[in-house]
């Protein structure tokens, strides 16, 4: 879990393969615009648990549309959060 201290919206995550199995260790990534103008900036990365589930909170509750980058080795998947509309996201992930 990562705690970026700007608010208090949420990001889960459950990262699995095709075959519906765990994930781990994929990384998650995002670049958070906050603040007036979004001018204010924050990159946010963690990991997934052996079970493939990460979690970050403290994400503000007014900031540009965050796209999340899901990564393991040559697999990548991307997810889109709107904090005003799903401050409390849970996102079912499979990497292909």
């Amino acid at each position: 879990m990562l705690d970026a201290r700007l608010g208090g919206c949420t990001a889960d995550f459950t990262v699995k393969n095709p075959a519906g199995a765990p994930v781990y260790p994929a990384l998650i990534h995002v670049q958070v615009r906050y603040g007036p103008l979004s001018v204010k900036r924050m990159d946010l990365e963690v990991g997934t648990n052996s079970e493939g589930k990460a979690r970050v909170k403290g994400l503000p509750e007014k900031a540009k549309l965050m796209t999340w980058d899901i990564t393991k080795d040559d697999k990548k998947t991307v997810v889109d959060q709107d904090v005003e509309k799903t401050c409390q996201g849970k996102f079912e992930v499979t990497l292909k």
